[in-house]
């Protein structure tokens, strides 16, 4: 039964890994991995500051990832995919928006104290 169901498991990993891998798969690794790196670079950013950062490249990494994976999802016509970016991205975006309009705040009451 162990013998079957490693056997099993192999032909799974095969056909998913190597008989279907074309280039929409490889389009859909590398979408993951740019989506992966904000974390990396959020982590990187926050042991710096010895806090928890969120650094402006991790909502560019987040948004082209997203964009990435959600065309995936469509070349790949998988609705779990696409309902989920579309939404994320409109997270991202908005939190850009925000950044930007707290910078703009700042940078207002600055000119105004000088």
């Amino acid at each position: 039964m162990l013998m079957r169901l490693s056997h099993d498991i192999g032909l799974y990993f095969y056909d998913i890994v190597i008989a279907r891998f074309d280039l929409w798969a490889a389009f859909g690794v590398l979408a993951q991995f740019v989506f992966g790196a904000r974390f990396i670079v959020q982590w990187i950013a926050s042991e710096k500051a010895e806090k928890s950062v969120i650094p402006m490249a991790f909502w560019f990494l987040s948004i082209g990832g997203g964009l990435m994976t959600l065309i995936y999802g469509f070349a790949r016509r998988d609705i779990v995919i696409i309902s989920g970016q579309a939404l994320s991205i409109f997270i991202y975006v908005r939190n850009l928006m925000l950044i930007a309009k707290e910078a703009r705040r700042k940078a207002k009451t600055a000119q105004l104290t000088t």
